[in-house]
């Protein structure tokens, strides 16, 4: 039986992939850190709301 994920845990998903892709992107290293630095925060949100793990 496989174990379905909730939403949360989709959400969170995602935003730790922009992140990652935030960091390659061909932008300016301040930008880049901001944009991993936002999702990343709302990967942590995530987490801590819904149970995540």
């Amino acid at each position: 039986m496989k174990h379905a994920l909730s939403p949360s845990a989709i959400r969170a998903f995602a935003h730790r992939r922009m992140a990652l892709s935030a960091l390659r992107a061909n932008s300016s290293l301040s930008v880049r850190l901001a944009r991993y630095n936002i999702h990343m925060t709302i990967v942590r949100t995530l987490e801590a709301q819904g149970g995540v793990q």
